[in-house]
């Protein structure tokens, strides 16, 4: 899981960190520019209101002149009608541009997951990552469309309605600006601790996803072990910690709206009396106080605003951090540089060695010095206790994981010079935990082929993994099997998942223990079939029970991350002790890493 950043950077810079985000609304620059534009307009407007009141008061007021009052009624109803028409024009000038970037960030974030090693998947939580998607990217949205904005529009207003102030009496203006220095004080203060708090509030958001999402694809195991109560009370953990830390943010934003909006106040009241003392005295006319007050009560509203703008910019910069922490990490990448192939045929391991690249640099390799050649046509069955490297080997030759030295190659060429989509159309995989998504059976299936595969494609390899259950669903192969394919048992996700796998004719193939979830009858059914697929490929079959073994043409044994022993079934049942033990009655092992 990825750790809260915002505890251990502490010079973090919001504007740095929102400024990433100038590549994705530079196609939409100009529509914010012209938003940003009529906003300040309109609020511009909003601020010669105080100078028609100005004249109102001075003149037809003063005067008795009923016509004058009623022309200026009329000039402040235009004038607010301006306003609301112009505030409206800024939202439909944003609205648009602005959902299309979220959906362009969405849609580049879903791609860089796509591109992302394994490696990377197996650090992170699901639940930070859905969290980064949707939650993170709507926060993004509200600052692009209001803070944004509103931070210039009402930076600009309290500038141009200072000037205004100053202008009508500049000894209550210097009163109304008293307040300025401890204002940009206790923002600065909230602005570093709002940040810590937003950060952590958004991590704790990702955890709570993760529970709940495993807590939803897990349902059968909680309510198989009755554990209901434990995931529960584990649940309101998260949702009291993610609480304390909302609360905290509620006070922090609570304390600086305190003193944003009471010193403000506390200056017009002043500014109130010492002008109702210079009217009284001669020294400023009734007019032009209205005005003043008038203007120093238009400019409250960006003024109060300042707390909540600030609070959703930090909130908008760290989500923009937490997306980039994503979009930062470097892909899976293709060499540029194509090796000449060597007169090996088939698939060989020459030297391999790998480490996870979470494990201790000092720890031992999970395999060290893997040699192994499996021969054009010919089935390699690998064996192996658990921890011995079985499934890790596999993982290696579709480039799931880049091996550490060594190399693979499959008919001569060097898998890691390889382009992924033809090393992936070359391979097909199986793995013993099948995973399917929620779409048509069909769907599942011709996944593992090319666009131009169709129903006679599905037909053979439904039929090569005994898969024919799938005619007897609601609607055949366009059935949906559900998320995670749980409306199927585990055989029949196993049997989809082999159908997959060979559905594209692959000329190598990788199985990793494909017919562990399969009953006597159906294993034996599914392995006739693939005695007839396996003699037109090259494949390497992670088997536990003999019968699986038999399927192969030779056996490799795994111990400790090497190749102990390679021979046929029956010359390493002969001569190899720990061979025998694998195979003998408490046959089956459940698989490493």
């Amino acid at each position: 899981m990825a750790e809260t950043r915002a505890t251990t950077v502490p010079d973090r810079s919001a504007v740095r960190s929102l400024l990433r985000l100038w590549p994705y609304v530079r196609s939409v620059r100009l529509r914010l520019f012209t938003a940003a534009f009529v906003a300040v307009l309109a609020s511009c407007t909003g601020l010669v209101i105080p100078l028609v009141l100005k004249w109102m008061v001075d003149g037809p007021v003063a005067d008795r002149d009923t016509a004058g009052v009623w022309l200026g009624a009329l000039f402040l109803l235009l004038l607010g009608f301006a306003e609301a028409l112009l505030f409206g024009l800024r939202r439909r000038l944003v609205a648009r541009p602005l959902a299309h970037v979220e959906a362009e960030m969405r849609a580049e974030l879903y791609g860089r997951l796509q591109r992302l090693p394994v490696a990377f998947h197996d650090r992170w939580a699901s639940g930070q990552l859905l969290s980064r998607a949707t939650a993170d990217l709507g926060l993004v949205r509200m600052f692009l469309a209001f803070p944004l904005t509103f931070l210039l529009v009402n930076s600009v207003t309290i500038v141009v309605g200072v000037v205004i102030m100053l202008l009508q009496d500049w000894r209550l203006g210097l009163v109304i600006l008293g307040p300025a220095i401890p204002v940009v004080v206790m923002c600065v203060y909230f602005e570093r601790r709002y940040a810590v708090e937003a950060r952590r509030a958004q991590d704790q958001v990702g955890d709570l996803t993760t529970v709940v999402e495993e807590s939803v694809l897990g349902i059968r195991i909680i309510k198989g072990f009755g554990r209901h109560r434990t995931q529960a009370r584990a649940f309101r953990e998260l949702t009291s910690t993610l609480r304390g830390t909302e609360l905290r943010k509620a006070r922090l934003l609570a304390t600086i709206w305190a003193v944003i909006v009471t010193l403000p106040e506390l200056a017009i009241g002043a500014a109130l009396v010492l002008g109702a003392v210079q009217v009284a005295d001669g020294e400023l006319s009734a007019g032009t106080l209205v005005a003043f007050l008038s203007t120093a009560l238009a400019l409250r509203w960006p003024v109060d605003s300042i707390g909540f703008l600030l609070a959703m910019s930090q909130e908008a910069a760290t989500a923009t951090e937490r997306y980039f922490e994503v979009m930062d990490e470097e892909p899976e990448r293709d060499c540029v540089v194509r090796s000449e192939p060597s007169p090996d045929a088939g698939l060989r391991f020459d030297g391999v060695v790998f480490r996870y690249p979470d494990a201790d640099p000092g720890s031992r390799p999970t395999l060290d010095g893997v040699d192994l050649h499996v021969r054009p046509g010919e089935s390699m069955a690998l064996v192996g206790a658990t921890g011995s490297g079985k499934t890790t080997l596999t993982a290696l030759v579709p480039r799931l994981h880049e091996v550490t030295a060594g190399r693979i190659t499959l008919d001569g060429e060097d898998v890691a010079t390889l382009p992924r989509e033809e090393l992936r159309a070359r391979v097909a995989v199986a793995f013993e935990e099948p995973t399917l998504f929620s779409a048509s059976v069909g769907e599942n299936v011709l996944m593992g082929a090319d666009d131009r595969a169709g129903a006679v494609e599905l037909e053979r390899a439904l039929a090569v993994a005994q898969a024919e259950f799938v005619h007897a669903l609601p609607q055949g192969a366009d059935t949906q099997v559900g998320e995670q394919g749980l409306s199927l048992s585990g055989g029949q996700r196993q049997r989809l998942a082999l159908a997959r796998a060979v559905v594209g004719r692959p000329r190598f193939l990788v199985l990793d223990d494909p017919l562990s979830a399969l009953d006597v009858h159906t294993e034996a059914a599914v392995e006739a079939a693939l005695r007839q697929v396996l003699a037109d490929t090259t494949a390497l079959i992670v088997a536990h029970r003999p019968s699986t073994v038999l399927l192969a043409d030779r056996v490799a044994l795994l111990s400790g991350g090497r190749v102990a022993a390679v021979g046929t079934h029956h010359e390493l049942l002969r001569d190899n002790a720990e061979y025998a033990h694998l195979m003998s009655g408490t046959g089956r092992q459940e698989d490493d890493r």
